[in-house]
């Protein structure tokens, strides 16, 4: 088997989650992790035993001995680094949402498109074991036609300052949580059932004085065959991330929850250690999720990607599908402004 050679460049929340994903995959190798930040740089070197850290951007890029570059930075970070690793033909993943709106998205996939490389887009949700079973019922019959979507994605506010400024991730909670529900939504109709229409509806209720972007949404997509996308998104909710999906057909019913619905539940009075992503207390009643790594999705992601670096193959999850969420959401902030559907048109 080929050794795949891999460059995490981010030193922050998801790069931590990459890592977790890929201490499970079998034939790669993290060789440097970058960060603008030398300490920061260092510290996660440390913690995952890679070998090498750096702050030198442009140095990591220009190694030849890197087959894969998974790109865990901020979101304004998205558009440089990935025109830049396309110019050097380096095979990319990046993580969600692809870029701040459709036109920097573009950007990126028209690059990848021209350099011939690989480029993944890590959107974790598809990649969740029960969100894969449940594809596999749909593909088989099991529900019939699918004809309805609910999926819920929130939690009590985003873990690192710079999500609160929309100017630099290019939205609130509609484009942070809103890009997993479109994605998960293509991903149960079928992706030749695109979306043609979008409603929504945004306001900042609770966290006025953290942000300009809304920090509550609701979206309605409507597919081509005539089936509804319904997304609810919260920067607000308290009690730990809430992950549901639910999927509704001609002939029956699925039902995905991986957060709310745990293999184990806790009373304690006393901390216990970390419990699951956004958890808001550690005390009392409790869910715990065991390895999220895998209930969210990562460890499949980043065993996909690998294996399509070694053997040279296109991902399930492209910047294609990074461009089309964007452009979705795009679409979904110009109907708050309008308070009106807004029609796609062909990119």
């Amino acid at each position: 088997m080929k050794i795949v050679n891999i460059a995490v460049l981010g030193s922050g929340f998801v790069a931590e989650f990459y890592m977790q994903g890929l201490a499970n995959v079998n034939g790669q190798q993290v060789l440097v992790n970058y960060s603008r930040s030398q300490e920061r740089a260092k510290g996660f070197a440390g913690r995952w035993n890679i070998p090498e850290s750096s702050t030198d951007l442009k140095k990591i890029i220009g190694r030849t001995d890197l087959d894969l570059y998974l790109i865990a930075l901020p979101n304004e970070e998205h558009l440089p680094v990935a025109l830049a690793l396309a110019k050097a033909r380096r095979n990319q993943v990046c993580t969600k949402p692809l870029a701040r709106n459709s036109r920097e998205a573009k950007a990126m996939l028209d690059a990848a498109r021209r350099a011939g490389i690989l480029h993944g887009y890590a959107e974790t949700e598809v990649f969740a074991p029960a969100v894969i079973k449940a594809r596999e019922m749909i593909e088989r019959g099991g529900i019939g036609r699918v004809l309805w979507v609910r999926s819920r994605e929130s939690h009590s506010g985003p873990h690192s300052a710079h999500f609160w400024d929309i100017t630099k991730t290019g939205g609130g909670a509609m484009h942070d949580l809103g890009c997993h529900c479109i994605e998960t939504a293509r991903y149960f109709f079928g992706k030749e059932d695109p979306v043609v229409e979008v409603m929504a509806w945004g306001d900042t209720l609770v966290h006025r004085k953290k942000t300009k972007g809304e920090d509550n949404a609701l979206m309605v997509l409507r597919f081509s065959s005539g089936g509804i996308g319904h997304c609810e998104l919260s920067w607000s909710t308290l009690g730990g991330l809430d992950l549901r999906n639910e999927i509704h057909g001609t002939e029956g019913s699925l039902f995905t929850d991986v957060t709310r619905q745990t293999p184990i539940a806790a009373f304690t009075t006393k901390p216990a250690g970390y419990l699951v992503e956004k958890a808001d207390i550690d005390v009392g009643w409790t869910k715990p999720l065991p390895e999220e790594a895998f209930a969210y999705g990562y460890q499949a992601e980043m065993k996909h990607f690998v294996e399509c670096a070694r053997e040279g193959k296109t991902s399930r999850e492209t910047y294609e599908d990074g461009f089309v969420v964007n452009r979705i959401l795009d679409a979904g902030y110009q109907s708050m402004r309008s308070r009106k559907w807004v029609r796609l048109k062909d990119p």
